[in-house]
């Protein structure tokens, strides 16, 4: 699959290994991290994506999985395998702790059935054995010690030892004490030696004690003696202490053979931990490197958006620089990839970063790439970076570079990544562009898939004559002279080495000469290529800019036509309001006019009668006039509005008190309800107008709010969606109350809920700065937000 053999050396892949192994909490998971391959088999590749995806997304979006204890059960369980040994109790508490994780992890899991497929499938028809824990509960305790009460024989040895060494102690002390007063003793008190409690005596009066000498001290004059009375009962003791280690090997042999059927589902649940560790640790390094997972297709092909090196990105992680991310494709139609341009261009880095990122793909492993990028399958990766000149086999750079061209030419096919760095170079360039040249064709032929770098001129016609070849360049500021390190496809880029040479301060008479030696076409080749990389740059300029206008042109188009929907529509119920009054109202005055008529013929057009009836129709006419809106007088200026006013809406007749005023804004508190508007929507008003109620509300609602606010949260144990909801709501309170800083308790775990909540806290502009809790209260498990 992979030619030749330091490949993964070259590409960087064994250094991601090595970070990945940093995230294990087991010697067994760094042990399967050492044998992540590159793999062809498009089912187990997804199968590995989906499960780094899905843990993933529990470290980022559920409760944290109950992993607390990774041991090496598997030794253990084969050690139990053996008929006649036994485990130590240190042990039993080992694989007890080991199997309550896995019950826990279980339980997890079973909580969330379906939610996570890939990461279930990895303990699916695994039975939950408890009867394993209760056996090593009923003998060992949970600081991995034999319980007392493991047997009827042991409970007895414990209380005879235990009563043993207290009449012993009883006894010593006594005999220390008589010796004490009678001057025997030296300066200090009952010491051990050999293990056993000792009066420290004056030599002169050892013969006045029987007993044994167990030391003396260095000047000769002090002696450490066990009363004679006292060593029978140490004696006692030590058996006694010697038939509590046998009954507890008793203990232990028998739990063994209790444990010993159950070896082969020991052996599966050491499988588990071990390739949970194994997927955590996956997960955890792409969190690290923010890597997504890409669309899969079984096809020799990809599509690469915003795609960034793993390593350089975290070296400029440690530095707060940001990588210029990648966009790249192959598939039928673009096969091979010349990239051309200036050296220190970014040309290496940039084919490293595409053999890289496959690697890790085909490992199993996310990538630092958007989420909508495509990966395929390739068979074989063949690559030819850096110098591989051998002194052991006789063969120069160039000859080490032809002996790879030649395996490339014969084993490569359909399915074959080749990656090649300085296509041609190490001989006269004269010769060695038309051999890359050819070996470019034999390979484009066998229609093989790739990427190489080069200077060669005749390679970027070549590639630009050819089907299946496209030519590629390194962005480059001919006017700053500075490598921009974008790809574009499409167009070869100049090696700008007369510019380069130029600023780096070659001399001119020097530079001159070197000119006057190239030939003309050459200068042609060369200079239309400079002109096309800075036409290139302003066309690129000039379309982001028409893209950034036209975004803007769209936005207002749409809510120029949100806005005139939502006018027409108010225009037609108005109107249809309208039609409805007016209809009421010419009904209501016919009535009027046939009842004046009535009245008036009836009345037989009586003076008064008709006056009267007049009047009631002027009334009535009055009553449907539309008054005329009275005209303010321009240039009127509202009074300057600040904090504790009170105003009024001028489009709504509601009422509130002003919290704070921003530029053109005011905080307006109404009841419980807070809302920011326009300054000029609202005019002040007297406090005398405002009701005593709404008063006496407002003022008791603020001191309320002040006196029960408390700038802390405790988010621990929360799900990240849920703790920043709770972080926004008491954010909002404390800008409205004029508090300057929030603490907030997130624990600190693996980090992941600390990272959210800070970048989630940075959007805002109210924001000053982040800090971490002294380390002796807390450390980065407390955040400080300080507000402006």
């Amino acid at each position: 699959m992979l030619y030749p053999s330091n490949s993964a050396d070259k590409l960087g892949f064994n250094e991601i290994k090595e970070l990945i192994k940093a995230h294990c909490l087991s010697i067994m998971g760094q042990e399967m991290v050492n044998k992540i391959q590159v793999m062809t088999n498009y089912d187990l590749i997804l199968k590995f994506l989906n499960q780094a995806n899905e843990f993933k997304n529990i470290l980022q979006n559920d409760e944290a999985l109950p992993i607390n204890h990774f041991y090496d059960i598997k030794t253990l369980a084969n050690k139990a395998k053996i008929e006649g040994t036994f485990l130590s109790e240190e042990e039993f508490f080992q694989v007890n702790a080991s199997l309550t994780t896995v019950f826990a992890v279980i339980a997890y899991f079973n909580e969330r059935v379906g939610v996570y497929p890939n990461l279930e499938a990895l303990f699916e028809h695994l039975p939950i054995e408890k009867a394993i824990l209760r056996k090593i509960d009923q003998v060992i305790d949970p600081k991995g010690k034999m319980r007392n009460n493991a047997s009827r024989e042991l409970m007895d040895i414990t209380t005879g030892i235990a009563r043993a060494e207290q009449d012993a102690r009883k006894r010593i002390d006594h005999i220390f004490k008589q010796a004490s007063a009678n001057n025997w003793t030296a300066d200090g008190s009952l010491t051990v030696r050999d293990g056993r409690l000792c009066i420290p005596l004056l030599a002169e009066n050892k013969r006045k004690l029987k007993g044994f000498i167990h030391d003396e001290s260095a000047s000769g004059q002090t002696v450490y003696m066990e009363p004679e009375e006292v060593f029978s009962l140490n004696n006692l003791i030590r058996d006694l202490e010697f038939e509590r280690r046998r009954e507890i090997i008793k203990i232990l042999t028998a739990l063994t053979d209790e444990l010993r059927p159950y070896v082969p589902l020991l052996l599966s649940y050491h499988g588990l931990l071990t390739k949970l560790d194994f997927v955590r640790a996956k997960a955890l390094f792409a969190i690290e490197i923010e890597a997504e997972m890409p669309k899969l297709v079984n096809e020799a092909k990809f599509r690469l958006f915003n795609a960034r090196h793993p390593l350089l990105f975290l070296n400029f992680k440690k530095e707060h620089k940001s990588v210029v991310p990648l966009n790249v494709h192959i598939d039928d139609h673009t096969r091979i990839i010349v990239v051309s341009g200036p050296n220190a261009g970014g040309k290496s880095v940039c084919m490293k970063t595409v053999g890289l990122l496959q690697m890790m793909v085909q490992a199993g492993l996310l990538i630092p790439a958007g989420a909508d990028s495509t990966a395929g399958v390739f068979k074989q990766l063949f690559v030819d970076i850096g110098d591989d000149q051998s002194i052991e086999s006789d063969l120069s750079t160039y000859s080490a570079h032809l002996s790879k061209m030649k395996k490339f030419v014969e084993d490569a096919n359909g399915k074959t990544l080749i990656l090649i760095d300085e296509f041609g170079t190490g001989t006269d360039p004269q010769f060695g562009g038309p051999i890359a040249e050819a070996v470019l064709e034999a390979l484009n032929h066998k229609k093989v898939r790739g990427m190489v770098t080069t200077h060669y001129s005749n390679l970027k016609i070549f590639a630009s004559n050819t089907e299946g070849i496209e030519n590629a360049s390194m962005l480059f500021n001919n006017t700053e002279m500075k490598p921009l390190y974008m790809l574009e496809v499409g167009k070869p880029g100049s090696s700008y080495a007369f510019e380069i040479a130029q600023k780096i301060g070659l001399p001119q008479n020097v530079l001159s000469l070197a000119q006057s030696k190239i030939s003309a076409g050459q200068k042609k080749v060369d200079s239309l290529l400079v002109d096309l990389e800075r036409d290139k740059k302003e066309i690129l300029e000039t379309k982001q800019r028409l893209d950034k206008q036209q975004r803007r042109v769209n936005a207002l188009f749409a809510e120029n036509e949100e806005l005139k929907s939502f006018l027409d529509e108010n225009r037609k119920n108005l109107l249809r309001e309208a039609k409805q009054e007016a209809k009421n109202i010419i009904l209501n005055a016919n009535k009027l006019v046939e009842n004046t008529i009535a009245e008036i013929k009836s009345s037989n057009a009586d003076k008064d009668v008709t006056r009267a009836l007049r009047e009631n129709l002027n009334n009535e006419v009055k009553k449907n006039t539309v008054k005329a809106e009275p005209v303010k007088q321009a240039g009127h200026v509202n009074e300057e509005i600040k904090a504790g006013d009170w105003v009024k809406l001028i489009d709504a007749d509601t009422t509130g008190q002003v919290l704070e005023v921003i530029k053109d804004n005011v905080v307006i508190a109404m009841g419980e309800l807070r809302t920011v508007v326009k300054k000029k929507r609202v005019e002040k008003v007297s406090r005398s107008s405002v009701p005593k109620e709404l008063r006496r509300s407002s003022g008791s609602m603020q001191t309320g709010d002040m006196a029960s606010f408390s700038p802390e949260i405790d988010v621990r144990g929360m799900r990240t969606e849920d703790a920043l909801h709770a972080i926004e709501k008491l954010f909002d309170r404390a800008l409205m109350m004029g508090f300057n800083n929030l603490k907030i308790l997130h624990g600190k775990g693996d980090g992941i809920l600390r990272k959210m909540i800070r970048q989630y806290l940075k959007k805002y502009d109210q924001v000053d700065r982040l800090e971490d809790e002294h380390p002796d209260r807390g450390g980065d498990g407390i955040t400080y937000a300080y507000l402006k």
